[in-house]
Order: structure tokens, then C-alpha cells, then sequence
């Protein structure tokens, strides 16, 4: 199966830029995460293949691309396929 859109927090999560599922909700729901420039206001969003996320994390702000998605988190080495990085 083919995925064409994920949940933001899932998203998140497999691309490694938090360490939980848990921290991810909470990410997406604290208003520090935007995609195409709109605020995110629930973890529930759904992102696509070529959406501009930027996240506010650890004080700096990251730019990324959204390029992939995955059923389950896997090894760090395997987060490039998910995102480009614009920052």
C-alpha cells in the first residue's frame, strides 16, 4: 500500500525530529509546527508528498519538504526518503 498523506504527528515521529509519539501530538498541537505557512492546530492534520513543513524545535526553526512516508519508524539512517531540508 501506497501512501500519498500521513497524520502530522506520525509524520514527525517517523522522520525522527521527536523522540515519541506522544511529544509529537504535542509538537503538533502547541502551535510550533505549520505547514504551507498555515498553523497547525491539531496533530490530526494530514500532510502530502511536496508540502513545506517548518518546525519550531529546540531554538531553531527547520524548513522541510515533505517527500515520503512510511508505515512505521524505522532506523535513523532511513528518515532522508521522508524529508528534503530547505533550512
Amino acid at each position: 500500500m501506497k501512501l500519498d498523506r500521513q497524520r502530522i504527528d506520525r509524520w514527525l515521529w517517523h522522520a525522527r525530529l521527536v523522540r515519541t509519539r506522544g511529544a509529537a501530538v504535542e509538537l503538533a498541537g502547541s502551535g510550533y509546527v505549520r505547514v504551507n505557512g498555515t498553523r497547525v492546530a491539531a496533530a490530526s492534520r494530514q500532510v502530502r508528498t511536496g508540502d513545506i513543513v517548518t518546525v519550531a524545535l529546540d531554538r531553531a526553526v527547520r524548513v522541510l519538504k515533505v517527500t515520503g512516508f512510511v508505515e512505521r519508524r524505522g532506523p535513523a539512517g532511513s528518515t532522508a526518503s521522508l524529508y528534503e531540508d530547505l533550512t
